[in-house]
């Protein structure tokens, strides 16, 4: 089984501008399943199909399968199958040796920042960027899954 050891962090916009990033991509992920216990995903990049089962997390950690799709067949299931979707540009980053996704929000979670970083143990070290703030790991309101059917600018109201 695979199991996805991740955690989450809010980014400061100042700092992080400042950053070059020559690493971005598009991405778009619609949800077939959206439920707290599992998710099943799309999602679409610049040129690849993807689709991801997830499991109940735990701390940092959950079951994750994932496969590479058709392209076309992507498409197809996010626009008949996905009942809500999120946009967002990916950045990958090196940072000490340690490989972080910065995801910039788009549409109606335009603001919103988020950083992960993907451990191969739990208790593994690594230095934090100097445009991190915030750890959210295991909240649930920055999760891929419910901002998109609770966006970002709907939290400002």
């Amino acid at each position: 089984m695979g199991v996805e050891i991740e955690r989450k962090y809010l980014v400061n916009k100042n700092n992080w501008d400042k950053l070059i990033k020559d690493d971005r991509h598009f991405i778009k992920q619609g949800y077939i399943i959206n439920s707290p216990g599992k998710t099943i995903r799309v999602r679409l990049t610049d040129n690849k199909g993807y689709i991801t089962i997830k499991g109940v997390s735990t701390g940092a950690s959950r079951p994750e399968f994932e496969y590479e799709i058709p392209e076309d067949d992507a498409k197809q299931l996010l626009d008949n199958f996905c009942t809500s979707a999120i946009s967002k540009i990916r950045n990958n980053i090196i940072y000490n040796g340690k490989f972080w996704q910065v995801d910039e929000f788009l549409e109606d979670n335009e603001g919103l920042i988020i950083a992960e970083i993907e451990l191969a143990d739990i208790d593994e070290a690594f230095d934090l960027p100097v445009w991190i703030t915030k750890e959210v790991t295991g909240e649930e309101k920055y999760y891929n899954s419910y901002l998109s059917v609770h966006p970002f600018k709907e939290w400002r109201k």
